[in-house]
């Protein structure tokens, strides 16, 4: 059987791709998503891969080229963030999975897996377990939640429209693991959350809002109910939770590490919303409140129906998926993929590096030499803020894609460059990177003859050719490193694999700058799809 994951790069998408690869019945996977992992590292090397950007109608065709000859497509894709952008999450959600589902009609596919989840399902007062058949309206305020069900609703509809299918919609709680303890950190609590200290401490004693209870399910269990979906040709909706349920007393008594005793002191609900909204909007905080009425409002769930017809078991129990992702978080866990990238990993070691103690031969001026890499060190610095504000700038556009891709490259070898100079014994550049930092800050708010806050058609354009022409300056710095690679404890071919890099991110921003010049001038053409 050949499957082919939509998504395959994120918490869910990681342990897919495990679980598939020890199952016999698989002949053949391919992973899709819009920013490729490092696909020599486990599990990511057991698939092809190719990019796909779902949100946008024109994706269809494409998906249904990548479709054609697969058995199963397991649809996975799904954004929690940035919560700013709620028409970008609605598109990539909502729009996404109908993209994905008429691609896999058109391609003749037989058997779908949907990720749909517990937060579908409508709110209620009560823990009485439901089954699937407890109605999918969602949960107000949440946009999770209401994204959730409207997916549901755009499932039903291609149900009705292709019976000939079999369409299975994994519903899961909370899904967790170690390797995702980076990424929820991000999500969740934010990179500033000093989660690290759990390594060394754990509070006796956690502040917990009264009535939350969740249901988690560790991340292989939930590989293993799609496995089974897809081989079996499941249909209608999956309930998948361990069976214990976690309240917030269990859930303190995880994060403290207790196994007796109160671990939790109740806080009232209702003053939390208004709290948890406000650290949100002021950006100290990534979650928002509408995870909180989830945690209130979501049902427990029955899941005889996924023990019955699948023959599906949990093998971890909820509070232990949770310790396990306690553990993770604070060693900030991670994998060799974009959305579940390691806390903290150095970027540079995509690139080999002199030993620490190396020293320059005595026949090279080590004062030139220092200063002429410190002001590529600073021009790469901008360069970098420069390039990252352009893919958050055009995360809702057709060249998100690329833009993060150029982004990757371009930081980890700004970060391998300041090692390199740290391993040379030279110091970091003092005023000259800041300043060129905030100034290429200052030099983003120019408003391209639109309002402030505006996007300008033309923006894209101009960042282009900005970027085009750094990429060529650093170019040409690697061409004069290369020739004293060996003072610097290198192989020349390190430098090569530089100077091929750099000739790549100009060909992508140049394909980008071809797409934003030919729309950007005229009246009856968008720049970008959507328009802000």
């Amino acid at each position: 059987m050949r499957v082919v994951i939509v998504g395959a790069t994120g918490n869910t998408g990681t342990a897919v791709l495990e679980e598939l690869a020890s199952r016999a019945e698989i002949s053949s996977v391919l992973g899709i998503a819009r920013r490729l992992p490092e696909a020599e590292a486990a599990p990511y090397n057991q698939a092809e891969w190719n990019t796909a950007d779902v949100q946008f109608p024109e994706s269809v065709q494409r998906l249904t080229e990548l479709f054609t000859g697969a058995d199963a497509v397991i649809h996975l894709a799904w954004l929690i963030q940035p919560n700013s952008k709620r028409e970008l999450l609605r598109r990539v959600n909502v729009n996404g999975t109908d993209h994905v589902l008429q691609a896999a009609a058109a391609a003749g596919v037989k058997r779908i897996a949907v990720a749909s989840s517990v937060g579908a399902y409508s709110a209620v007062s009560d823990d009485e377990p439901r089954d699937e058949s407890w109605g999918t309206e969602g949960i107000a305020d949440s946009h999770y939640s209401e994204d959730k069900a409207a997916q549901e609703r755009v499932t039903n509809e291609f149900e009705a429209l292709h019976p000939e299918i079999a369409l299975a919609r994994i519903r899961p709680g909370l899904i967790f693991q170690s390797g995702a303890g980076s990424e929820i950190q991000r999500y969740f609590a934010g990179q500033l959350a000093p989660v690290q200290l759990l390594q060394k401490f754990r509070p006796p004693m956690l502040p917990m809002p009264q009535g939350i209870r969740a249901q988690a399910v560790h991340a292989r269990d939930v590989a293993n109910a799609y496995a089974e979906a897809i081989l079996r040709g499941a249909r209608g909706g999956f309930n998948i939770a361990a069976d214990d349920v976690l309240t917030g007393e269990k859930i303190a008594a995880v994060v403290a590490g207790r196994q007796h005793g109160r671990a939790s002191l109740p806080i009232p609900f209702s003053p939390l919303k208004p709290l948890v909204k406000a650290a949100n909007r002021a950006h100290l905080l990534p979650m928002d409140e509408g995870w909180l009425a989830m945690a209130k409002h979501v049902p427990i769930m029955d899941t005889t129906r996924a023990r019955t017809e699948l023959a599906w078991e949990p093998t971890s129990t909820g509070a232990e998926a949770l310790a396990e992702l306690i553990d993770g978080m604070a060693e900030g866990s991670g994998r060799s993929s974009i959305p579940m990238r390691v806390r903290g990993k150095a970027p540079y070691d995509r690139h080999p590096l002199p030993p620490e103690d190396h020293s320059l031969p005595e026949d090279v001026d080590a004062a030139l030499l220092r200063n002429y890499m410190a002001d590529h060190l600073s021009g790469a610095t901008a360069g970098v803020a420069r390039i990252i504000a352009m893919a958050e700038a055009f995360i809702d556009t057709p060249v998100f894609p690329e833009l993060a891709q150029v982004s990757e490259s371009i930081s980890a070898e700004h970060a391998w460059l300041a090692e390199l100079m740290k391993r040379q014994g030279f110091p970091r550049p003092g005023v000259t990177a800041p300043a060129l930092w905030m100034g290429e800050k200052v030099a983003r708010l120019k408003p391209y003859a639109r309002p402030p806050l505006k996007r300008s058609p033309s923006a894209l354009v101009l960042e282009c050719e900005l970027m085009i022409g750094a990429i060529t300056a650093k170019r040409q710095g690697w061409e004069v490193m290369a020739d004293y690679a060996d003072a610097l404890g290198l192989e020349q071919s390190v430098f090569d694999g530089l100077i091929e890099s750099a000739d790549t991110q100009r060909e992508i921003l140049h394909s980008v700058h071809t797409y934003a010049r030919q729309r950007a001038f005229d009246k009856d053409r968008e720049t970008l799809t959507p328009q802000l």
